[in-house]
């Protein structure tokens, strides 16, 4: 069934979901709010965009133009619905294709941001999915070796590429990155409570960077009453206003 939700706290932007797909987590909403935009941006690549929840978040961010490349065509109808509803089309080109065969068609480096919320897992461990959360969450499709190579192609160099992931991956993360020329440099652990070990991170690199990597503090989702944490709280009412 498709529902019109609110995007984040402040009701702003709407975002136009499908309860029976794979719907957008706060793993989209960290992501935005970690990923590095400055004033030199001009143009934002979204791999995997789903409904696009992230490329919404960053219109809060920046002016920059962001093409959004989703493969499944119900959530790229979501996606156009959405953007459209938010009076956001100018800002961002919502394209239904796979990632894989559409950049060998790009130009080279012409991307100053490339951000990603890929999926995790392998097909074995989705069986009991249905075919659009098997896509949304198997990696058959957009694996880290794609996303990389894919980056290191149409990222400018110096660009920066940012993605959220499975913890127990992180040095699958981090050696697929540096095989593509990629320097992490910076991350940020997610924990579900201070009491449990961290699920999913936060890494950004650069292409062609200089070595240097940057531990930030961690986030914590909620506390002891099951609650948001203050800071999760911040980010859902304030994106983009600190």
């Amino acid at each position: 069934m498709k529902v019109l939700n609110d995007l984040l706290w402040d009701g702003e932007l709407k975002i136009y979901q499908d309860t029976e797909s794979f719907m957008f987590s706060l793993d989209s909403v960290l992501l935005a709010n970690f990923v590095t935009i400055n004033k030199s941006t001009r143009k934002i690549l979204d791999i995997g965009t789903g409904n696009a929840p992230i490329p919404l978040m960053l219109t809060k961010r920046t002016n920059a133009i962001i093409d959004a490349v989703e493969i499944q065509e119900k959530s790229y109808d979501l996606a156009i619905e959405s953007v459209k509803y938010n009076k956001l089309d100018k800002q961002i080109n919502v394209i239904c294709a796979d990632i894989n065969e559409l950049y060998k068609n790009m130009g080279n480096n012409c991307y100053d941001v490339i951000i990603s919320n890929p999926p995790y897992y392998g097909t074995d461990m989705l069986s009991s999915l249905n075919s659009n959360k098997k896509i949304a969450r198997n990696d058959s499709n957009l694996s880290l070796d794609n996303i990389f190579m894919v980056a290191k192609r149409l990222l400018k160099n110096n660009g920066n590429i940012a993605i959220v992931f499975d913890s127990k991956r992180l040095v699958d993360v981090i050696s697929s990155m540096k095989s593509c020329s990629i320097e992490p440099k910076k991350i940020q652990f997610v924990y579900p409570k201070t009491d449990r070990p961290s699920n999913v991170f936060l890494i950004e690199g650069t292409k062609n960077g200089k070595p240097g990597l940057k531990v930030l503090n961690s986030i914590i989702l909620q506390n002891s009453e099951n609650e948001y944490t203050n800071a999760i709280k911040k980010i859902l009412k304030e994106f983009g206003k600190y």
